[in-house]
């Protein structure tokens, strides 16, 4: 079987004796390329694409973008051709010295590099009929993945077991994972989203999909914005995993997972209480980070 979703499982954190409980959900176990929320936000646009026969895939992101790399390694698992729309004409030149770009490239992934305007204005009819004059018919699969399709597959993560956790935790980029969670989610539970980007217009994009009001955002722990990072984020990731086995990437559940315990030392959740963060993988990632972590002469990120 290509994806193995038998490996996540529930992993216990140890929090020496705190009054409160923390699980990991290792989404990041179910396949080293589309792990995490990538495959469950591409399961069902991969099968729509297969359903309307159409061959090549579409997709946007940035030259760091876990997106663009797991939508190149499912194009290659299912035969389909990808084309990333790179935000950044520049990094044209950078292909090979991109670890995310290099990865893409090498599973059959072509790229179009538009400027940064050109790209704020992506979903404008006049730049998508040129994508069409340009690639011919081909499936969207929208920035981050996140489609109705994608809350649909991420509707998915929890399972009958997950019932006994009064928490579920979960990074925010785009909102499809955390809309899939709230809709899945009993009414009792209490889910809270941790946004890696700055600003409040999160909530809006969340409430298009979400059915229940059973969610908060905590937007203490974006470190600055999207891809944001410091020595100390570094130092909890490289603990974290020094302590627990569990790699955590510096985008989104590093950050996560460092508000959750930030917050349990604060006491904001009750006694007794059972907290499931969802690691939603991006992984890939870290090489990128690293490369511009060691140009400044930082620590790097355990892989």
């Amino acid at each position: 079987m290509i994806f193995k979703l038998e490996n996540s499982v529930n992993q216990q954190v140890d929090l020496h004796h705190k009054d409160v409980e923390l699980y990991v959900k290792r989404e990041d176990a179910i396949h080293p390329f589309v792990s995490g929320n990538k495959y469950r936000k591409l399961k069902y646009n991969v099968l729509e694409a297969q359903k309307k026969g159409i061959k090549t895939l579409v997709t946007f992101g940035g030259a760091y973008s876990n997106h663009i790399a797991a939508v190149a390694a499912a194009g290659q698992l299912f035969g389909f051709k990808t084309v990333g729309i790179i935000r950044g004409e520049e990094l044209w030149t950078e292909i090979d010295k991109n670890p995310t770009l290099s990865f893409a490239k090498q599973r059959g992934m072509r790229f179009k590099f538009v400027t940064r305007e050109a790209y704020r204005r992506k979903s404008s009819s006049d730049f998508i009929a040129a994508l069409k004059d340009e690639f011919g018919d081909y499936y969207h699969v929208p920035e981050g993945g996140t489609n109705t399709f994608a809350v649909k597959g991420c509707e998915e993560i929890l399972t009958e077991s997950d019932n006994e956790f009064d928490y579920i935790c979960s990074a925010v980029g785009t909102g499809g994972t955390i809309s899939g969670l709230i809709n899945c989610s009993k009414p009792r539970q209490q889910v809270l989203g941790f946004p890696a980007l700055k600003g409040d217009f999160l909530k809006s994009d969340i409430s298009k999909f979400a059915k229940q009001s059973n969610w908060e955002l905590i937007t203490d722990y974006h470190f600055g914005g999207y891809a944001k990072i410091n020595e100390e984020l570094v130092a909890f990731i490289n603990q974290f995993k020094t302590d627990y086995k569990i790699p955590l990437d510096p985008v989104y559940t590093g950050k996560m997972l460092f508000g959750i315990f930030d917050l349990i030392e604060k006491g904001f959740f009750p006694k007794g209480s059972k907290i499931l963060a969802i690691h939603t993988g991006g992984l890939q990632g870290i090489e990128g980070m690293n490369a511009l972590l060691k140009k400044k002469n930082l620590p790097l990120i355990m892989l």
